[in-house]
């Protein structure tokens, strides 16, 4: 035995745990968040209120759910993704009765101290309840059409309740995280070319729903599109916050024009900058090297969760990673499409950076799931 396994072993257990936790991975989300900060300060124009302070508060408070989270057996949250699950669907249900409204939409109940977005906290839920499934479930049935019909059943239900807020972004994210999760666990390509198809189907049907009495979605969803596929038709309505954004991006060069010295987020030209926009603040002030170099910790973030799963023999932690991982990347990845006009806006924040109480915790709280599964993986 080695002198360091030695040390090890006669560390308590309960402080053993501590030793076993991916410690970069918490170093790297720490540093993410330390941009959020540094963003929001600046925004406010060298304030640490209205924002930066209550941001850093939340991190403190996500940090240690994340441990928390870590400390508890995976084991035990494997039992209880099923109730995870139903208590998330009931919130969503009670969205509808008594969420509170804003910007149009009605997607939070407000607990007093803080408002929590039911949908947010589904995004976690619903893949760990897949992640339970397929672990459960024999890997000869994965793709028997009696057993894929569940899983279908447990992402459409949330996801409609989640477009009638409506909130198109989170609803598509619920649909394509649950749809890789299936992919993951080793479904059949076959039901993804038909899911494919019928895709492209019922785009083309929503589109012909314009201006009828069937309509399938809202004039703002169409004016987001529109405004995606021209900015320039509407510079100064559906297309203004495209078009400062993208004013903001390009003005910050290769290096930006310095802290605190972003012209569009200063003179609030850039709309929503603390929140859906914050990355184009980013690239106003450090230009392409700074906006490239947040997008490489969340690259290193998702090939740490890449690697964790590989190492983890047990196939509920394997997937939970994974699907924890996929989630992540999709927040980044959509956010950063949408504020440089590769997607529509679909208000995605931006992870650990954009100001929020919901997003924050809940994707705390997930990658303390990733914890407890690396911590508690077979050795």
């Amino acid at each position: 035995m080695s002198y360091l396994e030695y040390t090890v072993k006669s560390v308590p257990s309960g402080w053993r745990k501590v030793l076993f936790l991916n410690w970069p991975l918490i170093v790297l989300l720490t540093a993410v968040a330390g941009v959020g900060f540094l963003m929001l300060y600046s925004v406010a124009g060298g304030s640490l209120s209205p924002w930066a302070e209550p941001q850093m508060k939340r991190y403190v408070l996500g940090l240690t759910v994340m441990l928390v989270v870590a400390m508890v057996p995976i084991w035990f949250w494997r039992n209880m993704a099923v109730v995870a699950y139903l208590a998330s669907l009931a919130l969503l249900v009670a969205v509808e009765f008594v969420g509170s409204v804003g910007m149009g939409a009605q997607r939070w109940i407000d607990l007093g101290f803080m408002r929590l977005q039911p949908s947010e906290l589904m995004k976690i839920t619903m893949v760990m309840l897949l992640a339970a499934y397929y672990d459960w479930l024999p890997l000869k049935r994965t793709s028997h059409p009696l057993w894929v019909i569940l899983p279908v059943a447990l992402i459409l239900i949330p996801t409609f309740l989640v477009i009638t807020q409506p909130d198109l972004g989170t609803a598509i994210l619920l649909l394509t995280s649950g749809g890789l999760m299936m992919f993951l666990a080793g479904v059949h390509w076959a039901y993804f070319a038909v899911v494919v198809s019928a895709g492209v189907g019922f785009v083309a049907t929503v589109f012909k729903s314009r201006g009828t009495d069937w309509q399938m979605l809202k004039d703002y969803q169409f004016r987001r599109i529109d405004t995606f596929l021209d900015p320039s038709s509407d510079p100064l309505g559906a297309g203004y916050h495209i078009t400062q954004a993208k004013i903001a991006m390009g003005s910050g060069g290769w290096t930006g024009r310095g802290f605190m010295q972003g012209t569009q987020s200063r003179l609030n030209f850039l709309p929503e900058k603390h929140t859906d926009f914050i990355f184009n603040t980013l690239a106003e002030e450090f230009g392409f090297v700074g906006g490239f170099s947040l997008l490489m910790l969340y690259v290193l973030i998702l090939i740490f969760c890449i690697v964790a799963a590989m190492q983890n023999r047990d196939r509920f932690s394997s997937l939970l990673i994974l699907g924890v991982g996929l989630t992540f990347f999709l927040f980044f990845a959509v956010n950063m499409a949408m504020v440089m006009g590769l997607a529509p806006v679909v208000g995605v924040p931006l992870p650990l950076v954009s100001y929020g109480g919901s997003a924050m915790l809940v994707l705390m709280v997930a990658f303390g799931l990733v914890q407890s599964a690396h911590i508690h993986r077979p050795r």
